[in-house]
């Protein structure tokens, strides 16, 4: 597994390296007004107009109240509204669900995945991702990880990390011990490798892509970016703990462990004393290489 810097990849060196090949970006976005037109502006002007990196600028919009979509297209970007996307396969809210329409709705050769909620959002986040891909052609998946300070304190982001994933993977998966950020956000990939794998939806998406990847493509083909430092709205800590049950619902899964799940999904409460409990699903969604509407546009 090959690591890289953002910084070794300069937007003149991605241009040049793409030798036709046509790059999307996708932001997948709920309630996201206030961070999601800086980053659209940022990507636009300095890898559209600028340097000729990006070709597809997507976002998908899941369900958000506030005003996303229009925000988003204002600065640039394309908006797809993701329940309207396969509805015949869910029209659930997710992370895992809204990347998995992203996948379906664009067309680029190669598909990067940024988190819409940045701040001081910089183009070495794309072209960190892409830079791997389009340099060498060993590469089929690129992961992010960076410095996520909270409260300006360096180091002291990724919780959910280090309390639930790390842990996870330590004892099922081991051989990707090796990635500093599993479940980051930022990611890039061949679209072949992404249409032939089942995204699972909510926050489990990332860890899932991790696993089924290295183990059908081989880890080999996968390498890791330092973005640098990545500034976003930090949750509570109550609030993390649906993400680590969704975490714990997929390494379980992948692990074998967990009953077989049935085609919509099984449900967890999470459980606190004296309150309701909370209902985690755990669903996932085929492989677009397996969905006929897929085919027909692919």
């Amino acid at each position: 597994m090959r690591r890289y810097h953002y910084q070794d990849f300069p937007a003149a060196r991605v241009a040049a390296a793409k030798r036709g090949r046509r790059v999307s970006v996708c932001l997948p976005a709920r309630d996201e007004a206030e961070t999601i037109g800086p980053i659209v502006e940022t990507i636009h002007r300095e890898l559209m107009v600028r340097h000729p990196v990006v070709d597809e600028l997507v976002v998908i919009d899941d369900g958000s109240s506030d005003d996303t979509a229009a925000v988003a297209a204002a600065a640039g970007a394309t908006v797809v509204t993701a329940a309207g996307v396969l509805p015949e396969y869910g029209t659930e809210h997710g992370k895992g669900q809204a990347m998995w329409r992203a996948v379906h709705v664009t067309t680029g050769d190669l598909v990067a995945f940024c988190d819409a909620d940045i701040r001081q959002f910089d183009p070495g986040f794309v072209l960190g991702l892409l830079g791997p891909l389009v340099t060498r052609d060993d590469v089929t998946f690129v992961k992010g990880y960076y410095d996520r300070p909270i409260e300006g304190r360096p180091g002291e982001g990724g919780r959910v990390t280090e309390l639930m994933a790390r842990p996870l993977i330590s004892v099922f998966f081991p051989d990707l011990a090796v990635f500093s950020q599993p479940l980051a956000g930022e990611c890039a990939a061949r679209r072949e490798v992404l249409e032939a794998i089942p995204f699972v939806g909510g926050y489990g998406v990332d860890l899932g892509l991790l696993i089924d990847i290295s183990e059908r493509f081989g880890i080999g083909g996968c390498a890791e970016c330092d973005l640098g430092q990545r500034v976003h709205r930090n949750r509570p800590l109550a609030e993390l703990s649906g993400q680590a049950l969704a975490v714990l619902q997929l390494g379980l899964s992948r692990a074998g462990v967990a009953a077989a799940v049935p085609a919509f999904g099984w449900t967890i409460g999470l459980l606190r004393p004296g309150a309701d409990a909370v209902p985690v699903t755990f669903v996932e969604r085929p492989a677009l290489s397996e969905v006929p509407a897929h085919r027909k546009t692919a």
